[in-house]
């Protein structure tokens, strides 16, 4: 469930908020979950909850300068943290319940 989040003028200002409100992992996109400490845990599509996203977008608005903040939360492992993915993500190799997990609406 996404809720209201602040606004931030850069990613470095979001994630330094972020970890100061417990969202300290730092994931990874792989293709069919997404993975933290080094994949210590590997977390599947129905393990975890997108809290919100944020967009951020370089003065060029060129997409490969763009990117996605992604807050997530997975209850099953009482893990918090943070993904950082481009505007990209849909030439990345990922199965179609992860690609349909991370998909946003404007």
């Amino acid at each position: 469930m996404q809720t209201q989040m602040k606004t931030y003028d850069n990613l470095i200002e979001a994630l330094t908020d972020l970890k100061k409100e417990g969202y300290v992992e730092d994931f990874n996109l792989k293709q069919n979950c997404i993975e933290c400490r080094n994949g210590m845990y590997r977390i599947f599509h129905n393990e975890f909850n997108i809290d919100n996203y944020i967009r951020f977008e370089d003065d060029d608005s060129s997409p490969e300068n763009s990117a996605i903040l992604y807050v997530i939360t997975s209850d099953k492992y009482s893990l918090k943290g943070t993904l950082i993915n481009s505007f990209s993500i849909y030439s990345n190799e990922v199965t179609d319940e992860m690609l349909n997990k991370l998909k946003f609406t404007h």
